[in-house]
Order: C-alpha cells, then sequence, then structure tokens
C-alpha cells in the first residue's frame, strides 16, 4: 500500500491504536544498559534519548519524569503528507492533553499523559468521525 498524502483520508483512516503500557523518556550519555528495548531513540547533544516501558527505565535505575501512553495511528502516513500532525496535536492541546509526536517511516506515534491516552484516543476517533 502507497502512504497517503490527502489530509481528508489522513484523518479518517488514522485508527488511534492505544498501545499496551506506560512509557518513559530517558536519556543516556554512553550505549544503553543492556535488557532495553526502546520503541524510540533520538540523539541530541546532551545524550541519547530512549523511549522504553517504564518496568524497563525502573529496572536499568533511569530517572524519568513523565509517564505517558503510546498511541499509534494505523493510516499509512506519507513523510511529507501536511496537516495531520498539526490537526491531531490540535485536537488535543484544545482538551489540555500535552502530546509528543514521533513519525515513522509509516506511521505517526503520539505519546500523550498515560491517565488520559484513553480520553485521546476517543479524541482521535471523533476527529477522525468528523473528517469523514
Amino acid at each position: 500500500m502507497s502512504p497517503e498524502r490527502d489530509l481528508g483520508r489522513l484523518l479518517t483512516g488514522m485508527r488511534p491504536e492505544l498501545n499496551p503500557g506506560r512509557y518513559v523518556f530517558a536519556t543516556v550519555t554512553g550505549a544503553p544498559p543492556p535488557g532495553l528495548a526502546p520503541v524510540v531513540t533520538v540523539a541530541e547533544d546532551e545524550g541519547l534519548t530512549l523511549v522504553v516501558r517504564r518496568e524497563e527505565a525502573d529496572t536499568a535505575g533511569l530517572a524519568h519524569d513523565y509517564v505517558a501512553g503510546w498511541i499509534t495511528l494505523r493510516v499509512h502516513s506519507a513523510l511529507d503528507a501536511v496537516g495531520l500532525t498539526a490537526a491531531v496535536t490540535t485536537a488535543l492541546a484544545d482538551a489540555g492533553i500535552s502530546c509528543n509526536v514521533v513519525a515513522g517511516h509509516h506511521h505517526d506515534h503520539l505519546f500523550v499523559p498515560y491517565e488520559r491516552a484513553e480520553e485521546a484516543v476517543t479524541l482521535l476517533q471523533e476527529l477522525a468521525g468528523r473528517a469523514g
């Protein structure tokens, strides 16, 4: 399936899915400790940011202060598509829900406060319905 660029089809087809577990952002300055399976890594001047399951971070003794739910938008979005991130983050911001977005090659991934993750999925489903 080819990636989607049309904003209307991106919104109606996003099918937000809450992944199981709690995820945290942690930073390491060297190699990640053994036993971690990061779902995201970002190299920054300050170190390597890892998004990992909270249990893994706790076991490895990694400091963290933000516990997130991980939502995957199941639509295959093109990396050069315009408007999906803006529409999604605006809908969440209007509800007072923070959102950290990571784009993978096939899907967009949202990290929202864990305690509001189910609410965020519902809001995104409503956004998809309004776009249809």
